[in-house]
């Protein structure tokens, strides 16, 4: 590692959907090239999310802001010219055309870094939406195989309310988002 006093964090721009193959594909680059020096950090923000797929809740990694890079280094030289070279790799975001990459301001970083320890700290999100007057089945709980029909969501609890029928009766119930699967 260099002198990390010159270090900023940049982001590059990138193929979306390719974020974590472009941040191997710079690292063995400047590796090759001898800048792995200039480099202290190279990173793909992400966020665990929870799908429900046929009834299984699955945990899968979504990256946060598709088509960018973060990468602290100290971009001297050629270093610049290496990077911009690379296929996959659209620019620096914030550079004037021909001019040199601009690198994030303190409050910017803080707060981006902050969203990154916050989203891997973060429970698990469910990403799963659900309508008014949409028809769904209850897979958790006291009235599980029950079917029923949404009557409120509430996004912010990630709850629902479900009128079901219970001995010929409508009865709305509480549910959470993972008591529920689309029918």
């Amino acid at each position: 590692m260099s002198d990390t006093a010159n270090n900023n964090w940049y982001v590059v721009k990138t193929v979306s959907g390719t974020e974590n193959k472009m941040k191997t594909h710079i690292t063995n680059e400047l590796t090759r090239l001898g800048f792995s020096n200039l480099v202290e950090d190279i990173l793909v923000p992400t966020e665990k999310v929870l799908k429900i797929r046929n009834g299984k809740k699955m945990s899968k990694e979504r990256i946060y802001f598709p088509g960018y890079i973060m990468i602290k280094a100290d971009l001297s030289g050629e270093v610049v010219h290496a990077i911009r070279s690379l296929t996959g790799v659209i620019g620096f975001l914030g550079e004037v055309k021909g001019g040199d990459p601009i690198p994030l301001r303190k409050h910017e970083v803080n707060r981006l870094l902050g969203k990154v320890d916050e989203l891997s700290v973060k429970s698990e999100s469910v990403t799963v939406s659900f309508s008014l007057g949409e028809s769904v089945k209850v897979i958790d709980g006291p009235f599980n195989g029950f079917n029923g029909t949404i009557e409120n969501v509430n996004e912010e609890k990630r709850k629902l309310e479900v009128m079901v029928k219970i001995f010929g009766r409508k009865t709305p119930l509480e549910l959470n988002y993972m008591q529920v699967e689309k029918n």
